[in-house]
């Protein structure tokens, strides 16, 4: 048995053992007392810092993006965009005015903004850690710092850090770590989302005590249970040396009472799609379009967008592909969109607000590529529609819709594809009778679904604990849901982290989903837990737990 166990969040259903290194930034700052400045040369050492830091973001990002995918890459723009920032450049700038060395100066501006963004709530408080990542970057250059190469780390390495941020988590190997640990963090931070991608067993937010641990002491990272081993056992070791995950299950999967449940992939780029189809996808749950806007100067033609939807219907041609519509706003910025600051931009102008509004010659122009990729026949084509939250904007996107069939020269009539609904906001799950009423499928995507109904930002870690959609509320809103698209007869899916988590499988089997989308990585589990489950013991458990009223009696309803 284990010397000790250290508990914290896991992220990736995969258990990995090997040898502690602790990563970490020591990096020093000369002594201004002790240093001759020359404000103009400490101005040219910045600039060309600078210039370095944003060659290396972009080179990480486009590797990043082949890697992992478009939606992880995208947090290099927002990298770009704080090494870019005017206000930080005029503070770095007026210290080396006043005799500041340019280190020093850089580590004081960032400092300041920092401190500003730890204070806020929500997710402008994650932006601190993309902060630190940029200012360390230009502390590196600039004190000629030599980075630690995560990338070429020895074989079975166990990473501990306080935190890694994405672009350190980008650099991990899967081949030659065994997987992670970190003191911070949450199952959607970007280290977690970023080892889900990779399949890197990992588990965050184990604080302090992570500490305790020395470089060299030898650990099983249990990503399923969120637990680190601590000096395993000769049998602990074996099992998470031998775990390799569920055998790929290619067809398709029912209950033990069959019941049929479809497993499908999320994807956020092409090039997820080969990979997703390997781990045995019966389609796709959310293919998102956002990657072909992305690292551009323009939007993508209709071309464009055409060839990308034939991709992955070409992919899975016995199977069906939701694609989402454009869903920027929030925490995606698109520069030659004109988006506007908003003090909180998840509860402002997005997803189907923008493709109504400022959006709408790029909402027809997307709409006539995916009608298009329908008509040709292969594959199974869907399109939803995001963030609706009233019956005017469903009517509206709707009518969109047949305007963009009017206009093209094929035979409008022979094109049907389905055409659904994201549920995600609390008015959506209440009007979801009526929304049910005009489609042919809802999908409910829980990250966003608990964030509005608990009112607790997900990337916020002071108000994890209620960013979790097993709370009672959070689980109505999803029966509610597939009530009303069962009354309707239509299907309803999901494809949220909810999704994926195999432990969770059988009480959303029990609530009623038809689908189930998710990353890659856990379809094989998924399938299993499918199969392994009895529709009509779920149904009951399902019940149980969301009449609950606590958070603690739904998982007791769970584990009896």
């Amino acid at each position: 048995m284990a010397e000790r166990t250290l508990h914290g969040t896991g992220a990736t259903p995969r258990s990995g053992v090997g040898t502690v290194v602790w990563y970490g930034r020591d990096i020093s700052l000369p002594d201004p007392d002790d240093v001759e400045v020359d404000p103009e040369t400490e101005r040219r050492r910045f600039a060309d810092a600078v210039d370095t830091a944003r060659a290396e973001l972009e080179s990480e990002r486009e590797a990043t993006a082949e890697r992992v995918g478009e939606d992880e890459a995208a947090v290099f723009d927002a990298h770009i965009q704080f090494l870019e920032d005017p206000t930080i450049e005029d503070a770095v700038e007026t210290m080396i005015a006043d005799g500041g060395p340019a280190p020093n100066a850089v580590d004081a501006a960032f400092g300041e903004h920092i401190e500003q963004f730890e204070g806020m709530d929500g997710r402008m408080a994650e932006r601190a850690d993309d902060l630190r990542d940029v200012r360390d970057r230009l502390l590196r250059l600039l004190t000629d710092g030599e980075r630690v190469g995560l990338g070429d780390l020895p074989a079975g390495s166990v990473v501990l850090a306080e935190r890694l941020t994405p672009s350190d988590t980008a650099q991990l190997d899967p081949e030659r770590v065994a997987g992670f640990a970190t003191v911070t963090g949450g199952r959607t931070s970007h280290a977690a989302i970023f080892a889900r991608s990779l399949a890197l067993p990992a588990v965050v937010g184990i604080g302090t005590d992570l500490d305790t641990l020395e470089d060299g002491a030898e650990v099983v990272v249990d990503g399923d249970n969120g637990t680190l081993l601590v000096s395993p056992d000769d049998s602990e070791r074996a099992a998470a040396a031998n775990e390799s995950g569920a055998a790929v299950v290619n067809d398709s999967v029912k209950t033990t009472d069959g019941r049929h449940v479809e497993v499908a992939a999320n994807i956020g780029q092409p090039a997820e799609l080969k990979p997703a189809a390997k781990r045995g996808a019966d389609g796709v749950g959310l293919y998102r379009t956002e990657f072909l806007f992305l690292d551009r100067e323009t939007p993508p033609s209709e071309d464009e967008q055409y060839e990308a939807i034939r991709q992955a219907l070409d992919t899975f041609p016995d199977g069906r592909v939701v694609v989402r519509t454009l869903d920027i706003g929030g925490d995606k910025r698109i520069p030659y969109l004109d988006l506007p600051d908003e003090e909180n931009p998840f509860l402002g102008e997005r997803g189907i607000r923008r493709s109504l509004a400022p959006d709408s010659d790029l909402f027809a122009t997307q709409l006539r590529a995916l009608l298009r990729a329908a008509a040709d026949g292969a594959g199974d084509l869907a399109i939803m529609f995001p963030l609706v939250a009233t019956i005017e904007e469903l009517d509206a996107a709707l009518d969109a819709l047949e305007a963009a069939a009017g206009l093209d020269d094929y035979d409008a009539d022979a094109v049907d594809p389905e055409v659904g609904v994201m549920i995600e906001t609390p008015s959506a799950a209440f009007m979801a009778d009526e929304l049910a009423a005009r489609v042919d499928f809802l999908s409910i995507g829980t990250n966003d679904l608990t964030q509005y109904v608990m009112a607790a930002d997900r990337e916020n870690e002071r108000v994890g604990d209620l960013h979790d959609p097993t709370h009672p509320g959070v689980l109505r809103a999803i029966q509610q849901t597939v009530t009303a698209a069962h009354a309707e007869d239509i299907w309803v899916g999901m494809c949220g982290e909810m999704a994926g988590d195999p432990d969770l499988t059988e009480l959303l089997v029990g609530l009623g989903l038809d689908e189930l989308s998710m990353s890659a990585v856990t379809i094989p589990e998924v399938k299993t837990a499918v199969s392994e489950t009895s529709y009509s013991s779920a149904s009951e458990r399902g019940d149980r737990a969301q009449l609950a009223a606590t958070r603690s009696e739904v998982h007791t309803t769970l584990d009896t």
